[in-house]
């Protein structure tokens, strides 16, 4: 029984240091260091990382709605935290990914998403992104489900989207900063979990509202299909994945699925 109970002590505590080192790695957000983060497991943890980044947001976004700032502003507002909570990341990634599709020469595409330089493509890609966020929380200014949930919702379906890239499709580096995420999801099963998590938390409508069992329908099948499908897109343009293609993934998902609860705002 001691030995149970150890054993049960030893995987909290190593749970407990890789989420403090998933919330470092992922986001600019402050760290003790009487935590002890693990960086090892860290991609294990970031649909939950997104998941406390969506609630912040929304905490946010609801506070702000309190103090009676209009809702346009209030969704720039919340994107432009969502970008900063990060350190940008997960844009820089998804900036050069952009630079390095718009290159005709597959040979050469590697070379451009490592340069740190923004190119032309790169800037297009981040406009676009920031545009289809806020365009998308303003008009989700009155939805049937709440903002804070919508948030959360989106932010964990991206991280679950990078989940799926990392586990389903080889990693095109030796090196670099996502080199080490394959060893924490050898296999698209580790990311079951935090699957089954989302999809519970998209299904609470339906459980709380049967009235509302589309915006579920919606939210668990529609984001999921997200999710699956962007990493398989950027697997067969450029034959596997990259750090800049995770944070690439991370945001074009986080943005469809806030395009596609407006959708559903009009279905229900």
């Amino acid at each position: 029984m001691r030995q149970i109970i150890r054993r049960v002590r030893v995987g909290i505590v190593e749970a407990a240091q890789t989420f403090a080192g998933a919330i470092a790695f992922y986001t600019c957000l402050p760290v003790p260091d009487w935590m002890h983060p693990a960086f090892p497991q860290v991609a294990r943890m970031a649909p939950v990382v997104g998941l406390l980044i969506g609630a912040l947001l929304g905490l946010v976004d609801a506070s702000l709605n309190q103090l009676g700032m209009p809702v346009l502003t209030r969704s720039v507002v919340v994107v432009g935290l969502w970008v900063g909570v990060t350190g940008g990341l997960h844009l820089d990634g998804a900036m050069d990914t952009a630079d390095g599709l718009a290159v005709l020469d597959p040979q050469r595409r590697l070379a451009v998403m490592a340069d740190s330089r923004a190119g032309a493509f790169g800037v297009m890609a981040a406009i676009a992104l920031l545009l289809l966020k806020t365009a998308a929380l303003t008009d989700l200014a009155e939805p049937a489900l709440p903002r804070l949930l919508l948030l959360t919702l989106a932010a964990g379906w991206g991280r679950w989207s990078q989940q799926v890239a990392i586990a389903r499709y080889p990693y095109l580096k030796p090196t670099g900063k996502g080199a080490f995420h394959k060893a924490a999801l050898p296999t698209l099963s580790h990311t079951l979990p935090s699957l089954l998590l989302l999809l519970v938390l998209s299904l609470y409508p339906a459980l709380a509202n049967p009235d509302l069992w589309r915006w579920s329908l919606i939210l668990g099948l529609g984001s999921g299909a997200i999710a699956l499908l962007l990493p398989a897109w950027f697997h067969r343009r450029l034959g596997g994945h990259t750090g800049d293609t995770y944070g690439a993934v991370v945001e074009w998902t986080e943005a469809l699925v806030l395009v596609l609860c407006t959708l559903g705002r009009v279905i229900n």
